[in-house]
């Protein structure tokens, strides 16, 4: 009883693009050329600039994953490096942040299903509410299917979307290149666009950067990927180049069929531009956004239950979520982060909490590269079968800083002081769990309970990397 390692290259690939390819190409394009000021050659180079530096971030925490290649890496390296309390954090993190973003993508899935049948006017919430919850429960039962599951499932999702891109880009392509008189003269026309300045330029790039994320999740499943030390870099540079020259040729259909304003003034550019080329066929992108959004949660609940799986055996969280099923996977974490999210969709204002943890995501991304640099000088001789060039980490964390103090620049002073005070509770739990600890009859006869109705058992060999 083990957590299997079956993540090669290809379902390493195919697990990339389900965590990154999700509604962010379909909605980003409307912020990155409006902050491009309507710039065709500035917003496509926003797109490559946010490509590299997702590359460039995912290189830094590679390492991590080959060093110590255990599920969490990332909480295992904070924890080693800067100790227990500051790694808690991201375990903390991962309790609120998770729950609130599946609930916004379930309720945003239930949306795109469920508008179809009201023509002309919005969908109940009460039905909305229900359809999303059976969807949430549908996809932990998935989880709780194991990783062989998880990661077929992830292959054909991926088939999917990539296919909608693939079509989007060739159609686009194949009108520019016969001539579409339109298209040709915007193009032509588009040096002589206003340049925009550098602080909408920094938003153009926090706009793009959206569509990229999910790339990190790779790392919470580390502890299940074959030849970690070069699976997770070949993944990491292979996935990324094919999502980044995707988003490039679909941007360009969308430009090639619809002009700044009409992209601009669009919720969806995609609808719009499928509206355009294909009439009274909306419904395909409404699928394609939906289906592109259920396997980003599909990997998000498979990535939560592993961070609790790891905590557990660091001894955060209490040992059940630790164990396994028969089909080696932690369902007591993926029930927990399930009941949590359906707790968020039925508060449909509590979702929007999300937005205060967005600063705190930032700093632990910030520690995570303090982490490692702290460990190499710590430990200069630490087997590292990985590592990133140094220009790259202080490039990521260059990039982390400057996007921390645009948030902050940008945030009201009472969200401020929402974030600090989330934050320093985290610190509180943490002390009130160790103390608790040394009393924990009650909890070792409710792990027993637990244990059988969940019907699972601690695995065979627990990872003697969190025990040192």
């Amino acid at each position: 009883m083990r957590l299997l390692r079956a993540i090669g290259f290809f379902h390493g690939n195919t697990f990339l693009f389900s965590s990154i390819i999700g509604a962010g190409i379909f909605v980003s394009p409307k912020g990155v050329l409006q902050y491009s000021s309507l710039n065709i050659p500035i917003s496509l180079s926003i797109w490559v600039i946010c490509a590299l530096l997702s590359i460039i971030h995912a290189l830094c925490i590679a390492e991590m994953g080959t060093t110590f290649p255990v599920s969490a890496a990332p909480y295992y390296f904070i924890k080693r490096s800067l100790g227990a309390p500051i790694a808690f954090l991201k375990i903390w993190l991962t309790i609120f942040a998770y729950p609130f973003g599946l609930g916004t993508q379930i309720l945003l899935i239930a949306n795109f299903l469920i508008q179809p049948f009201y023509a002309g006017c919005p969908a109940p919430e009460l039905a909305k509410k229900c359809l999303a919850l059976a969807i949430l429960w549908s996809l932990g039962i998935l989880n709780a299917r194991g990783l062989t599951t998880v990661a077929w499932f992830n292959a054909i999702s991926s088939f999917i979307k990539m296919s909608v891109l693939c079509f989007i880009s060739l159609t686009g392509v194949v009108l520019l290149v016969i001539g579409k008189k339109e298209a040709v003269s915007r193009f032509e026309n588009s040096l002589d666009a206003e340049v925009p300045d550098a602080s909408q330029i920094a938003e153009a790039i926090l706009q793009g950067s959206y569509a990229y994320a999910g790339s990190v999740l790779l790392l919470n499943v580390a502890g299940e990927v074959k030849d970690p030390a070069k699976t997770i870099p070949k993944s990491f540079i292979s996935g990324i180049s094919t999502v980044t020259v995707l988003y490039m040729l679909t941007n360009v259909s969308y430009l090639t069929v619809l002009s700044p304003q009409e992209i601009i003034s669009s919720d969806s550019a995609a609808a719009t531009w499928m509206d355009r080329v294909f009439p009274s066929t909306q419904w395909i992108i409404s699928l394609a956004t939906s289906f592109s959004v259920l396997s980003n949660t599909v990997c998000a609940i498979f990535s939560a239950a592993r961070v609790f799986y790891s905590a557990s055996q660091g001894g955060e969280l209490p040992f059940i979520f630790s164990m396994l099923n028969n089909y080696h996977c932690p369902v007591v974490g993926v029930t927990k982060i399930v009941i949590l999210s359906s707790v968020a969709v039925m508060l449909l204002k509590l979702v929007n909490l999300i937005k205060y943890l967005m600063l705190s995501s930032l700093v632990l991304s910030e520690v995570s590269i303090i982490a490692l640099l702290k460990l190499r000088y710590q430990e200069p001789h630490l087997h590292r079968p990985y590592k990133v060039w140094l220009p790259f980490l202080f490039g990521s964390m260059s990039f982390n800083l400057f996007i921390f103090v645009a948030t902050m620049m940008n945030t009201p002073t009472i969200e401020l002081i929402y974030q600090a005070i989330f934050l320093l509770s985290g610190f509180l739990y943490y002390w009130l769990h160790s103390h608790l600890n040394q009393y924990s009859g009650f909890s070792d006869n409710l792990t027993c309970y637990l244990q059988l109705i969940f019907n699972v058992s601690p695995p065979e060999d627990n990872d003697e990397i969190f025990m040192q």
